[in-house]
């Protein structure tokens, strides 16, 4: 089932372009993964992610301007989640556009690499995170 955009829309397409770019860095695809498949508070996003809380609530501010996640306030804790299914479906449909890359680079069908590798759909790939050096004297 495919869906048909009737004509070129300018303005739509500025919207899905800041869509993407908001998705692009991995740190934030980690936590829309994440949020898509429950709520969780700034500081449990940040260990998930093996960062600052600052540098998460930024990477958090640029998702809730994009329109993908919302959050709420509790006390002192403000919890994110998926501003709706869709979202996870932008995920979901990233994996599938990389696997059908993939097949073309190997010159296989989609369905083909599909059937190898279905674990990579349960999560997506940890990123690994450069260490600072420690400065010691």
């Amino acid at each position: 089932m495919e869906a048909q955009v009737a004509s070129w829309d300018e303005e739509q397409a500025e919207r899905s372009v800041a869509v993407l770019k908001a998705v692009a860095d991995p740190s934030r695809y980690r936590l829309l993964w994440a949020l898509s498949e429950r709520e969780l508070p700034v500081s449990r996003l940040a260990e998930l992610i093996d960062a600052h809380v600052a540098a998460t609530s930024q990477h958090l501010a640029k998702l809730r301007a994009a329109g993908l996640v919302i959050s709420r306030r509790e006390g002192t804790r403000i919890f994110y989640r998926a501003a709706g299914p869709r979202v996870r479906a932008l995920l979901e449909s990233a994996v599938l556009a990389t696997d059908e890359a993939r097949a073309a680079a190997d010159g296989g069908a989609p369905e083909a690499v599909a059937a190898t590798a279905p674990q990579e759909r349960s999560a997506p790939a940890r990123v690994a995170r450069a260490r600072r050096p420690a400065t010691g004297h």
